[in-house]
């Protein structure tokens, strides 16, 4: 394809988010399997059926502007994803791997997070107003998994495997 316009590299952006988005799809099941922490589990299960949505929104917003939403591979998450699947190769304390859980899908939701705030300004300044509101959605649902894993990872798994460091030093 020929990026000549905002509107080709927005339709570019959006495939790329949503090969993004299929890649965790088919990602998340393995960590929830790779997850100890129950807590942890649940999240990542629930936030699968919120990407499948995810996926489903730019399905929708492509079919809306006459594009598929395929041809696109998302390789900034494929390296993410890749990197996560290293931890869920290694083996060791289970919080410290939890926590390595948690770190690797942090930054696939950083990632979701930056790539759904370009594709609102692009559609923004294109005057692309049917959609935002499906694009925003999507960027709030990243945003509270982001704090959701925060939470979690201060609250229960950091504290976990910060012990099990301690006990290690003595």
């Amino acid at each position: 394809m020929e990026t000549q316009t905002l509107r080709d590299l927005m339709v570019e952006h959006l495939q790329d988010l949503y090969s993004a988005e299929t890649q965790i799809i088919k990602a998340l099941p393995k960590m929830e399997k790779a997850a100890h922490n129950t807590e942890l589990k649940d999240g990542f299960r629930m936030h699968l059926a919120q990407t499948q949505e995810q996926a489903q929104r730019l399905e929708q917003i492509a079919k809306a502007l006459g594009f598929s939403p395929n041809g696109k591979k998302c390789k900034g998450m494929e390296g993410l994803l890749a990197e996560g699947e290293e931890i869920m190769k290694e083996d060791g304390n289970l919080d410290v791997l939890d926590a390595g859980l948690i770190a690797a899908a942090q930054k696939v939701e950083h990632y979701e997070i930056s790539a759904y705030g370009t594709a609102i300004a692009m559609a923004k300044q294109l005057g692309e107003k049917d959609y935002l509101s499906l694009l925003k959605q999507s960027l709030t649902e990243e945003e509270m998994t982001d704090k959701k894993l925060s939470q979690v990872a201060e609250s229960t798994i950091n504290v976990k495997a910060a012990s099990h460091q301690a006990s290690c030093e003595t």
